[in-house]
């Protein structure tokens, strides 16, 4: 089974993350996508972050009725910073053989991951998948950010659109829709007590709006 792992503080999870998910689904035709919350992200503070478990309802809720996209709490039941290789051996683990990884991730996540901890264990462990926002063609940005920061000898193939190295997993290119929907956006509209109303599914909205989040 092919499967993506989609993982972020989802604070809140909007639309865009889910017509996203759906594309990279069905542009690399994945059986399934796992969305996992973090439940303390060592990248982002957690200035305005709702509760992990706030969160994850949000996701479950949102995804019930979604074919082939599953909530993952992986990583908010797990103790400590949300570090994405033990998240990745986690997933491994749990379903062995009879899974194939993808882990995908946005060129900002792309380009940060020196930040990382195990950086290159990643990029060995797991394919990446990175999906810029606009282009159709190899970046020549990521071109040159794997050969400097990851390692010599990837090389692109047009027709899998993918970097592929003797030793590391590949490196798939997989452009998506531009969509205007950020979390930060979203926050501030609630702050503002401003609608959401199709900026985010509507299980979202209502758990915000019970919960009292973000104002």
């Amino acid at each position: 089974m092919k499967a993506g792992l989609f993982g972020g503080t989802f604070n809140p999870l909007h639309m865009a993350h889910i017509r996203i998910a759906e594309h990279v689904k069905q542009c690399l035709a994945l059986d399934t996508i796992f969305f996992f919350p973090s439940a303390t992200p060592p990248h982002k503070p957690g200035v305005d972050l709702a509760p992990a478990k706030d969160r994850y309802d949000m996701v479950v809720k949102s995804l019930a009725h979604k074919k082939g996209l599953k909530p993952s709490d992986i990583e908010i039941n797990r103790k400590g910073p949300s570090f994405t290789i033990d998240t990745v051996h986690a997933f491994k683990r749990h379903y062995g053989e009879s899974h194939q990884f993808y882990l995908l991730m946005g060129s900002d996540a792309f380009f940060d991951t020196p930040t990382w901890k195990r950086q290159k264990d990643i990029f060995a462990a797991v394919a990446i998948v990175v999906m810029p926002r606009q282009g159709t063609g190899p970046d020549p940005d990521i071109r040159s950010f794997l050969d400097e920061h990851i390692a010599k000898g990837y090389t692109w193939h047009q027709e899998e659109r993918q970097f592929v190295h003797d030793r590391l997993q590949p490196v798939r290119i997989c452009p998506v829709p531009r969509i205007d929907i950020s979390s930060t956006l979203i926050r501030n509209r609630v702050k503002q007590h401003l609608s959401i109303k199709g900026l985010v599914p509507p299980p979202v909205e209502k758990i915000i709006n019970e919960r009292n989040l973000y104002l």
